[in-house]
């Protein structure tokens, strides 16, 4: 019997509700919850492990929220979380070269797939990304078009935009031109924008 600890978490605007779970051996989901696969991702996990009995618990997933809550404030960069995917072991390729993209940056779903082994395979990556269990931790939103263009995003476009040019603000310094607002005048506290 697998036992599945689950609990919905609040999250800044446009992310919103996330679904999270996760079993003895790691995270199994983060979802939004308004995603319309969810519902199917769950249903097809059910079919694969009848057995698994789903139980809502905070404490259980305590450890993913505080990780979440510090990305989403901009001082966590990595998430130090075990995870327990379920998916064929091309997914489970492609996701695990998701982890290795770091923080701010992106890849092309064609560099995914040379990364993995399969040069061809560009939209056998972007199926695997659009199947991803563990949005946000497992970074797919990283992942952009051959044209460096924003491409699809299970989550939808307008939160993958969010999320990447989030971590784009925490990597500027503070008051280098992009910032929106910068101290000025030093001790006068008064703020001006660029």
């Amino acid at each position: 019997m697998v036992r599945i600890a689950y609990h919905m978490m609040s999250a800044p605007p446009p992310i919103g509700l996330l679904f999270l779970a996760r079993t003895s051996k790691g995270l199994r989901y983060v979802e939004f919850m308004d995603r319309k696969s969810l519902k199917r991702m769950i249903a097809a996990h059910e079919a694969d492990a009848p057995d698994a009995v789903w139980e809502p618990s905070l404490l259980d997933v305590k450890n993913v929220t505080e990780q979440l809550e510090a990305y989403f404030l901009g001082t966590l960069r990595e998430f130090e979380l075990p995870l327990d995917p379920v998916g064929s072991e091309f997914q489970l390729k492609v996701w695990r070269a998701l982890g290795r993209i770091p923080y701010g940056e992106t890849r092309t779903y064609g560099e995914i797939a040379t990364s993995v082994g399969q040069p061809k395979a560009s939209r056998a990556v972007g199926l695997a990304n659009h199947d991803n269990p563990i949005a946000i931790v497992t970074p797919c939103h990283r992942v952009i078009g051959a044209n460096r263009q924003l491409t699809g995003y299970g989550g939808g476009l307008h939160r993958k935009r969010w999320l990447l040019e989030h971590e784009a603000r925490q990597l500027r310094p503070v008051g280098k031109q992009g910032d929106l607002f910068a101290v000025a005048g030093g001790s006068s506290g008064r703020r001006t924008s660029r």
